[in-house]
Order: structure tokens, then C-alpha cells, then sequence
């Protein structure tokens, strides 16, 4: 049980490095105290073989009561438990099945209901744009007709102007040859 190493041979070690003897001795008690210390701490927690024996023997006696009344349940108490189990099988089926059929119709409702919303949005952008075309033709033709005003305003000024100058040009003339 004991780990056993020449003492003396590490206390003349310790001795060539440096160490006085006293100080060689008390490190190497030191040290013989702690490994047999760690030892006994090592041994506590060891069984023996016929401790071992003994221990396993009692785990087999205890397996083999258990699969006794695991049998014994496996006759009355699982059976109980498997018919439980299919029943709970079979409604866990109707309910997928149930939800299964509200998920379907609730997709075809929203699928409905955006086709829907998609059709009223195509109506109101035609609408708008509709009314789009219809203002810019609106504006067009007022800009047109702007452009046709100003054009006839510019025409009915340039005839006065014309007429302006001609008349001051025969006003002239006239005095001109009045003074000549």
C-alpha cells in the first residue's frame, strides 16, 4: 500500500544544489507526508475484490427484480398504456386532419381575398390613370389653345405696328414734301 523511495538519496540531492541538511530533511518529510497522505485518500475510495464481488452481486439481484416486475407491468400496465396510446393516436389523427382542412380553406379564403384586392387595385390605377390621360389632354389643349392666342395677339400687333408705321411714315412724307 505504501509507495517507498530512498529518502536519503533526495536529501543529498537537495544537498549538492544548495540546501543546508536540515533544510533537505524537512522538504523531503514534507514531501513523504503529502504523498502518503494522497495514498490513504487513493485507498479510501478502493474496494477490495471480494467488496467488488459482493457489490455486484447485489446490483444482479436487483436487475433481476426489476425485469420481474417489469413482466408483471409489461402484462397489465402496458397493455393499459398501448390501448391508451391508440386512442390518443386516433384523435391526434382527427385533429390533424381537422386542422389540415381549416388550413386549406383558410389559404383558399385569403387567396380569394387577395385576388379580390388585387382586381380593385388594378381598377383604381386604370381609374387613375384614366384621369391622367384625360388631364394631360385637357392641359394640352389649353396650351394649345394659349399658344393659337398668342399667336393671333402677336399678328394683330405686329398689323397695328405695321399700320403705326406706315401711317407715321406717310405723316412724314406728307410734312416733307410740304416743306420742300
Amino acid at each position: 500500500r505504501r509507495l517507498y523511495f530512498d529518502t536519503h538519496a533526495l536529501v543529498c540531492l537537495l544537498e549538492e544544489k544548495g540546501f543546508t541538511t536540515q533544510q533537505s530533511e524537512v522538504i523531503v518529510s514534507a514531501l513523504v507526508k503529502i504523498m502518503n497522505t494522497n495514498l490513504d485518500m487513493i485507498y479510501k475510495d478502493m474496494v477490495t475484490k471480494v467488496q467488488q464481488e459482493i457489490a455486484l452481486q447485489q446490483v444482479m439481484s436487483h436487475i433481476a427484480g426489476v425485469k420481474k416486475d417489469m413482466i408483471i407491468l409489461e402484462k397489465s400496465e402496458f397493455s393499459a398504456l398501448r390501448s391508451e396510446n391508440e386512442k390518443i393516436k386516433l384523435e391526434l389523427q382527427q385533429i390533424k386532419k381537422q386542422v389540415t382542412d381549416e388550413i386549406t380553406k383558410v389559404h383558399a379564403d385569403n387567396k380569394l381575398n387577395l385576388n379580390l384586392e388585387k382586381s380593385r387595385v388594378k381598377e383604381l390605377h386604370a381609374q387613375q390613370d384614366r384621369a391622367l390621360t384625360q388631364t394631360d389632354r385637357k392641359i394640352d389643349t389649353e396650351v394649345a389653345d394659349l399658344k393659337t392666342m398668342l399667336e393671333s395677339h402677336k399678328l394683330d400687333n405686329i398689323k397695328y405696328l405695321a399700320g403705326s408705321v406706315f401711317t407715321c411714315l406717310t405723316v412724314a412724307l406728307g410734312f416733307y414734301r410740304l416743306w420742300i
